[in-house]
């Protein structure tokens, strides 16, 4: 089907503006871009600057809410470290008593060591979390920058005529 005016475009890509072209609509438009009247392209790309408002506001949240993640996390391992701190402050403090036989010393250092073993797991699995939240902010941010380059590109091709020239 060739898309001949604007009104046929939103139509198929189920929207009424183009502020309603959403991340999932932008790579369903630029399949489109083949069947669109040269014309009627380039009136839609020309609005482009919504679309970028709406990434750079897509990025924004994304930024705010990985900092929120992190400062949570943060507060969070903060919280876990003080309290395994605390346990041995307590093991620490049972072990200043002289009159502990050998059996009762072994045990407090024993669960300290467990404290510390425990701390250096959480430890590790906060690591694992964190790498997790960081590929989940660099494939949205790649996913926003993937739709722009389908914006530029197609731009690309609009103005000179020709897919095969895009490298």
């Amino acid at each position: 089907m060739v898309y001949t005016n604007e009104a046929d475009v939103k139509k198929a890509l189920g929207i009424d503006t183009w502020r309603n072209l959403s991340k999932d609509k932008v790579f369903q438009f630029a399949a489109m871009m083949p069947d669109m009247d040269k014309e009627v392209a380039l009136k839609v790309i020309e609005q482009l600057p919504e679309y970028t408002k709406f990434l750079t506001a897509s990025l924004e949240i994304l930024q705010r809410e990985h900092e929120s993640t992190l400062n949570a996390n943060s507060h969070s391992q903060d919280q876990v470290h003080q309290a395994f701190r605390d346990i041995r402050e307590v093991l620490k403090a049972k072990l200043l008593h002289d009159d502990l036989d050998w059996e009762q010393t072994q045990y407090l250092i024993a669960q300290m060591m467990e404290t510390a073993r425990q701390e250096s797991a959480k430890d590790s699995e906060n690591k694992h979390f964190l790498d997790g939240v960081y590929k989940k902010v660099v494939l949205g941010a790649g996913a926003a920058a993937a739709a722009a380059i389908v914006f530029v590109g197609g731009r690309y091709i609009l103005q000179n005529g020709d897919a095969s020239k895009v490298t």
